[in-house]
């Protein structure tokens, strides 16, 4: 008879403006690794979906309700959890961390957001499972507009630039990112404006997420480089 149990981690970034990209890790309240940052997570239930297990962890554990959450991977090695042989099905999130309050519960002693460059030495094997989810997220939001889940309702187009600056990790070409995200038209323009800097106030967008799905019925293809 096998003694296997099945757990979920979540790997929710978020997103502060002019910021690096920020990870969400809790602060473990139990042994293992008593005190250590972690990815908050925990075992599945008899009786539950793994959906709803890492929904249900991330509220227990942090207070939050991720805008955009999916599997990422599945990380069954032996010895990974010094407890029990366990086999944990990781998950991507992504918050914007303006509209969620932390709160810690459960096994969680504290919840913070860190730095995705300046990470605590963590628990069990989930640098590992971050390196993964962060590729994923590298690769994901230069093919699907999940970026606009980390911004505010409304946006001035450098928020937006500076995000996939800071996501992808290296300079875009501005001008050539502006042409391709307008063409697109998938973003509404609206008459506020938000002032930065001595220059001249910048006009705020929201994003369309209706019109992104009828068009990725027709076969559109969402793609920045």
């Amino acid at each position: 008879m096998q003694a296997i149990k099945v757990a979920v981690d979540a790997v929710i970034f978020g997103y502060f403006d002019k910021q690096d990209l920020q990870l969400l890790l809790i602060k473990r309240k139990i042994e293992p690794f008593k005190g250590g940052w972690a990815l908050p997570g925990g075992l599945v239930l008899d009786d539950e979906n793994l959906d709803d297990a890492v929904k249900r962890e991330l509220h227990e554990e942090a207070g939050i309700k991720p805008d955009f959450l999916e599997q990422l991977y599945t990380f069954g090695n032996v010895g990974r959890d010094p407890r029990n042989r366990v086999v944990s099905v990781a998950y991507l999130g992504l918050v914007n961390p303006s509209y969620h309050e932390l709160f810690a519960d459960s096994d969680a002693e504290d919840a913070q957001w860190f730095s995705v460059n300046k990470l605590p030495k963590l628990a069990f094997d989930h640098q590992s499972i971050i390196d993964m989810a962060l590729k994923r997220l590298r690769t994901k939001i230069q093919y699907q507009p999940i970026g606009f889940n980390l911004l505010n309702e409304e946006f001035p187009f450098s928020d937006l630039e500076n995000l996939y600056r800071t996501i992808v990790g290296r300079e875009i070409d501005r001008r050539n990112f502006r042409k391709k995200i307008m063409s697109y038209g998938l973003l509404n323009e609206t008459n506020n404006v938000k002032k930065e800097g001595s220059g001249r106030p910048g006009k705020l967008f929201t994003f369309n997420q209706e019109k992104y799905e009828e068009l990725e019925k027709e076969g559109f293809y969402f793609e920045i480089k």
